[in-house]
C-alpha cells in the first residue's frame, strides 16, 4: 500500500506519472477534477454545491474542496490500496487540513513527489503539445520531443490531432504565476517534514519515470 502526494506545475508531466504510479501500485489516483465530475454527475449534495460555484466561474472553496477529497479518501479502495493525491493540496490550507484529517484517522503520507520542470521548458511543451481528438485515446504528441509519424494524424488510432485552446504563452504564463504563489510553498512545507522528494523531469518520459520509481522503492 502507498499513500502518495504528486506536486509540479502544470505542464509538468504529472499526469503521465500518475499513469504508471496508478498502475504499478495498483493504486486510486485521486484528482479534484475527477472527484468534481464524478459527485457532480451523480448529483451528490456536495457535487451539487460544487456545481453552483463552477457555474457562476467561481473557484470552489476550500472547505467544500476538503469535503468532497476526504469523503472520496474513505470509499474502500482508498482504504485498501492507499491513494495517489494529483491537484490536491494546492494551499498551505488545504495541506493543513488534509495533515489534521488524516492525523485524525491514523493515515500517513509515504512519499510526495515535487516534480520540477523549468517553466521555459514547460512553456515549450505546452506550445508544441498536440492531442488526439478521439475521447477514447487521448493520446498527447509533442512536435518537438515526440512528433506523430503522420503530421496531424494520431499514431494509435488514425484520429485527428488537435491544439488545446489553453496551450498558449499567456494562459501558461497566468498558470504558472498561480502555482508559483500558491502551491509552490508546498514544496518546503513537505520538506521539512521529511517526506519530499524532488525529481527534476527529464526529456524523455522513461528517464523520469526511473527517476521517480527510484524515489518510491528507496
Amino acid at each position: 500500500m502507498k499513500r502518495l502526494i504528486i506536486l509540479g506545475a502544470p505542464g509538468s508531466g504529472k499526469g503521465s506519472q500518475c499513469k504508471w504510479i496508478t498502475k504499478d501500485y495498483n493504486v486510486p489516483h485521486i484528482s479534484t477534477g475527477d472527484i468534481f465530475r464524478k459527485n457532480i454527475s451523480e448529483g451528490t449534495e456536495l457535487g451539487k454545491k460544487a456545481k453552483e460555484y463552477m457555474d457562476q466561474g467561481k473557484l470552489v472553496p476550500d472547505e467544500l474542496v476538503i469535503d468532497l477529497l476526504t469523503s472520496r479518501l474513505e470509499e474502500n479502495d482508498c482504504k485498501e490500496n492507499g491513494f495517489l493525491l494529483d491537484g490536491f493540496p494546492r494551499t498551505l490550507e488545504q495541506a493543513e487540513a488534509l495533515e489534521k484529517y488524516l492525523n485524525l484517522n491514523g493515515i500517513k503520507i509515504d512519499k510526495v513527489i515535487n516534480l520540477h520542470v523549468p517553466d521555459e521548458e514547460i512553456m515549450a511543451r505546452a506550445i508544441n503539445r498536440r492531442t488526439c481528438e478521439n475521447p477514447d485515446c487521448k493520446e498527447i504528441y509533442n512536435l518537438r520531443d515526440n512528433p506523430p509519424k503522420q503530421e496531424g494524424i494520431c499514431d494509435k488510432c488514425g484520429s485527428k490531432l488537435f491544439k488545446r485552446d489553453d496551450d498558449n504563452e499567456e494562459t501558461v504564463s497566468n498558470r504558472l504565476a498561480v502555482y508559483h504563489a500558491q502551491t509552490e510553498p508546498l514544496i518546503e512545507y513537505y520538506k521539512e517534514k521529511g517526506l519530499l522528494s524532488t525529481v527534476i523531469g527529464q526529456q524523455e518520459l522513461s528517464d523520469t519515470i526511473a527517476l521517480v520509481k527510484a524515489e518510491l522503492e528507496g
